[in-house]
């Protein structure tokens, strides 16, 4: 196996394995385990189908395994894989569900990646539809300057003094300025998201954005619950794991197992923390009266993610909306400029006969 240069190396120590190769990883890893293969030849075989970039670092767990520990062990060395993945496959080292747990691993994540894939499709035709009008404002800017009525002096067909190839640099300064702003302001909105700060809660608050992005979260601790119930995880346990996929639905599991001592069920204490959906707890309780939590928390992750898809591409759409309204506007901008432009040389005409 060709090693990294040693900087190389150190730039994917805080990284994590992209979910797609997790995915694959973790499912290729269940069936050669199935099929009876050792674990450290499974393990060596796999990190050698993994790209170049990743296998140094991957290769730090195949002597955690030859030294005869677990796979959940290996998986943690690495340093590529969320708390999540290296809890559950903790959980099934322990109960001898390695394989099934693998497995379903592997499924959840393609189901996230999936999800994710197409809401950046969805997203694809507004982008498009805003270089397209950004390029027609620039458009109109440099035919501004080729026009010139009777007194020498050009159309501003925008209206804001943007006339020509000077106009066309300035507008280019103006957009690249923009491009700046809002990779910073999108930075920040991620690390407000992720800090559950004041960021966070204007997000929850917007039209279409936020209703998708609680659903979101919501499948996603839905499906992690459902994989920790049915490996026999306690509560504690569960809360923990299932909140590391879901910050926002974070909360502390010694106070749920307090809230459980106290004679509360799940749904119970949960519902007090006052963060879960409503849908949630009432199918949570629903599932710990007749005993099925991993099926009915499987089937409401699946209900959530559905319903977090429809609201992204709805929000997406919406956007596609102002943009052609944005379009539009410019448009009768431009109308009303070269109208009223028109009209003043007619009055200019008719004083001086």
């Amino acid at each position: 196996m060709r090693e990294l240069p040693q900087n190389a190396t150190r730039r994917l120590v805080n990284r994590q394995l992209p979910a797609r190769l997790q995915a694959d990883l973790l499912g290729r890893l269940a069936i050669t385990l199935r099929a009876g293969i050792d674990l450290r030849k499974a393990w060596t075989s796999e990190v050698n189908r993994m790209p170049a970039r990743w296998q140094s670092q991957l290769s730090l767990g195949t002597s955690v395994i030859e030294n005869g520990q677990m796979l959940s062990d290996a998986i943690a060395r690495t340093g590529l894989f969320p708390q999540f993945v290296v809890g559950m496959v903790a959980v099934g080292d322990k109960t001898g569900k390695d394989v099934e747990t693998l497995r379903e691993l592997a499924d959840m994540i393609n189901h996230r990646v999936e999800t994710l894939s197409r809401l950046r499709s969805s997203l694809i035709l507004p982008a498009i539809q805003l270089v397209l009008a950004l390029a027609v404002v620039g458009l109109l800017i440099f035919i501004s300057g080729t026009i010139e009525l009777d007194r020498g002096k050009a159309i501003d067909f925008i209206g804001l003094g943007l006339v020509g190839m000077s106009g066309l640099k300035m507008y280019g300064i103006f957009l690249f300025f923009l491009f700046v702003f809002f990779a910073c302001a999108f930075r920040l909105v991620l690390l407000g998201w992720r800090s559950h700060g004041f960021i966070r809660e204007c997000i929850m608050r917007l039209p279409l954005l936020g209703p998708a992005a609680r659903d979101g979260e919501a499948a996603s601790w839905s499906q992690a619950a459902s994989l920790a119930s049915g490996a026999g995880l306690d509560a504690g346990r569960l809360i923990s794991l299932s909140g590391s996929v879901a910050p926002g639905l974070a909360i502390e599991p010694e106070w749920v197992n307090e809230r459980l001592l106290s004679g509360d069920t799940l749904a119970e204490a949960l519902h007090a923390a006052g963060c879960f959906p409503p849908a949630l707890l009432e199918s949570l309780a629903v599932g710990e009266e007749s005993g099925t939590v991993p099926e009915v928390l499987r089937r409401l992750s699946e209900q959530f993610a559905d319903n977090s898809r429809k609201g992204f591409e709805a929000a997406a759409k919406a956007a596609g909306s102002c943009v052609w309204l944005f379009v539009a506007g410019l448009v009768i901008l431009v109308i009303f400029r070269v109208f009223s432009v028109y009209v003043g040389m007619i009055q200019d005409a008719a004083s001086q006969i």
